[in-house]
């Protein structure tokens, strides 16, 4: 039997993986519909922050707070992927200054006063061995 080709990632890898990143993709729910959008984030404890401006975004935790946020990343021979869920809520008066403690600053120079905390419930991360046998195909 051979080995297989996907791989669980603990926990502590899990989170080795978010501490090293800063892009990823959050989901939340907005007038009953699910959107995802990318966003720039950092870790802080055991919580993901990220700013955003007035918007979709922050409508959308506000109102509901159960949300999705996912990075991934591929190589060549290698691709591994961490999910989370969790709920997120906006920091607010000094609490919110934790953001500056952080390596959280707008990839894109535009004005993003709030900040927003996501606190993990769950979490799940993979590592996929890859087969790629169409690769020769490609120009």
């Amino acid at each position: 039997m051979t080995e297989s080709p996907i791989h669980e990632m603990s926990r502590d890898e899990c989170w080795e993986q978010l501490k090293k990143h800063e892009f990823g993709r959050l989901a939340f729910h907005l007038a009953g519909e699910v959107h995802i959008t990318p966003i720039n984030y950092a870790v802080d404890g055991s919580t993901i922050l990220f700013r955003t401006a007035e918007g979709n975004k922050l409508l959308g935790v506000v109102m509901n707070s159960d949300v999705a946020f996912e990075i991934d990343d591929t190589r060549s021979e290698e691709a591994w992927s961490v999910i989370l869920r969790g709920s997120a809520r906006v920091l607010e008066g000094e609490e919110a200054y934790r953001a500056d403690n952080v390596p959280l600053r707008p990839w894109v120079p535009t004005q993003k006063f709030n900040v927003v905390e996501i606190q993990v419930k769950e979490m799940s991360g993979r590592r996929f061995e890859l087969a790629k046998p169409w690769t020769h195909m490609r120009h």
